[in-house]
């Protein structure tokens, strides 16, 4: 029989190897590149278009602005609703629009929800800062949000259906190029 102490360290050891190997993935979303890459154990897996703040990049209420840093997944809404479905206080209405239909500028198919990490950005949660569709899918890859992240229906679906309660995300006014992990060189990409 395992002695009580060692199978509660063993219990935890096994606890910390499953929340790291699934704290591997993580969001990366460079403003001025206006894209959203999901990256795990440091492999590009897929890239997107998004919107970040017309009014740039900050974190005091009521200035609309992108917040900077790290922050994380603490909810996400929108489990099997149809692409366009308007998400209005976290909650369907309802109601589903097209993309581009004029004169609508609503939350529609996903929300998640992010919470700041650091002082730059402890304000997001209660800004209600989310990464989440638009119906005005025409200006994703241009600046044109009131502080979130906007993306197509298509693409925030696909990312909802990868992103986990915790995963990491980092926003950042660098260049995407600077923010994805540099590949290893292995024996197989030698040119000699």
């Amino acid at each position: 029989m395992m002695n009580k102490p060692i199978f509660i360290i063993a219990m935890v050891l096994i606890a910390v190897r499953q929340l790291s190997a699934s704290s591997a993935t993580e969001i990366i979303i460079s403003i001025p590149d206006q894209t959203l890459a999901v990256v795990d154990s440091g492999k590009l897996v897929v890239r997107y278009r998004v919107s970040t703040s017309k009014f740039g990049s900050g974190d005091n209420v009521g200035s609309y602005q992108t917040p900077l840093g790290t922050l994380f997944v603490s909810a996400k809404f929108g489990d099997h609703l149809p692409a366009g479905t308007v998400i209005k206080n976290r909650a369907p209405t309802g109601e589903i629009i097209a993309a581009d239909t004029p004169n609508r500028d609503a939350i529609v198919s996903r929300v998640i929800w992010l919470r700041g990490t650091e002082r730059q950005n402890l304000a997001a949660h209660n800004r209600c800062i989310y990464i989440h569709g638009t119906p005005e899918e025409r200006r994703v890859g241009t600046v044109a949000s009131f502080g979130c992240i906007r993306m197509r229906s298509r693409d925030v679906i696909a990312l909802y259906d990868r992103a986990h309660i915790g995963m990491h995300v980092t926003i950042s006014g660098k260049a995407m190029d600077e923010l994805l992990p540099q590949e290893k060189p292995t024996l197989l990409s030698r040119a000699d």
